[in-house]
């Protein structure tokens, strides 16, 4: 916390506005606008607006509705990410098309992306619906290939941009190259409202649009008419005032994981065995949301697995990276096209501390254990 957040709740309180609308919500959405529309480098883009929401997987949903997404359909999802990319998917009635990942960003493979939307439309006789691509931990995807992949087919592209705020590829944010991007604001990201979310969309008429779903779809009647289906996904006043709070810290937030991977990479240079998840180039602008490292168990005698175990009894918390989705159960039925990356990944790889909390103390605590465990 910024220590700003009780500010704006306490003028929420004041105002007597607690409902899903209201001064901070308005603020934040403008806070956001105004971020992601500024580039480090000068790329030629559309303003983009955004729609606060209750969480990140309400924006993926209301992106997918938003593209005409219903039954039948089909959207092409990318296997590596956790299951929110994918569940909306199934919300709509349409079956998620798995794609695996590339090795240097861990995100969708253009090749297998393309093959993946050939090889659809010979099966089913029409192209997907949507593509869903994923910034994972914050690391931003191949955005010039996989765009240009769809715009070739005329396929819209929405963005799960959940774990990489403040991340950008070629000086552009990630979650404006799409027609629709998703923000996640869960006690976890980068900056929390508690729970939350937003729509990054391309203009006003479509905020107007994710705006009326989000709240009933409710016609402008003086008596409660409903034409479509709609949700109650809108973000509140009290919610919005902790983002408002949080947003006045975000860079220092981001310098703060950048910092802890450059303590994890001096570390690491001299272990290996231990490769430590990085921007394959100049191009690349990870926020670094989660520090990731991959072991090779014939080099350090060490499975992740085992160092998991290691870290746990002293203490120390880290978790293994996402299991696939074309390996979860409740997706087992749909198509996949794999290559073998993403099984990989998950087989050796660990997420280590990175959160604002983390001091470089805790670091050397945590590079300590893992030498410890070379020992053994």
């Amino acid at each position: 916390m910024s220590g700003n957040e009780i500010k704006y709740i306490n003028e929420a309180f004041d105002d007597n506005w607690v409902v899903p609308l209201g001064p901070n919500v308005n603020g934040f959405e403008l806070d956001l606008e105004t971020y992601l529309n500024h580039s480090t480098e000068p790329a030629p883009q559309m303003h983009k607006h955004v729609v606060a929401l209750s969480a990140g997987t309400a924006a993926i949903h209301l992106g997918l509705v938003q593209l005409g997404v219903g039954r039948g359909d089909e959207v092409i999802c990318q296997s590596f990410t956790f299951s929110a990319s994918a569940n909306p998917i199934l919300y709509q009635g349409a079956t998620p098309v798995f794609v695996d990942s590339e090795p240097d960003t861990w995100n969708m493979s253009p090749e297998l992306l393309e093959q993946a939307i050939i090889d659809r439309k010979r099966v089913t006789g029409r192209y997907p619906k949507a593509i869903i691509i994923v910034h994972l931990y914050g690391m931003p995807a191949m955005m010039d290939e996989l765009m240009s992949i769809a715009d070739k087919y005329g396929i819209p592209v929405l963005e799960d941009a959940a774990e990489a705020l403040g991340s950008r590829y070629g000086g552009q944010c990630c979650g404006t190259f799409g027609h629709y991007g998703a923000l996640s604001f869960n006690g976890n990201k980068m900056i929390t409202t508690s729970g939350g979310g937003a729509l990054v969309v391309p203009g006003e008429k479509e905020k107007n649009e994710v705006m009326f779903y989000a709240t009933q779809s409710r016609e402008p009647f003086p008596y409660y008419q409903h034409e479509k289906v709609g949700y109650n996904y809108r973000m509140s006043n009290i919610c919005a005032g902790i983002g408002r709070g949080q947003m006045t810290i975000l860079e220092e937030h981001i310098a703060h994981h950048r910092h802890v991977h450059a303590l994890y990479a001096e570390a690491f240079a001299d272990m290996e065995g231990i490769e430590l998840f990085s921007n394959p180039s100049d191009k690349w602008d990870s926020n670094y949301w989660l520090c990731n490292i991959v072991i090779d168990k014939e080099v350090t005698g060490f499975d992740y697995e085992e160092l998991r175990q290691a870290l746990d009894h002293a203490g120390i918390e880290s978790r293994p990276l996402w299991k696939p989705m074309h390996l979860q159960p409740v997706f087992s039925n749909c198509p996949a096209y794999t290559n073998g990356v993403s099984e990989s990944l998950f087989a050796k790889g660990l997420c280590l501390p990175a959160g604002p909390w983390v001091s470089d103390n805790d670091i050397a605590r945590i590079i300590q254990h893992i030498k410890d465990a070379y020992r053994r």
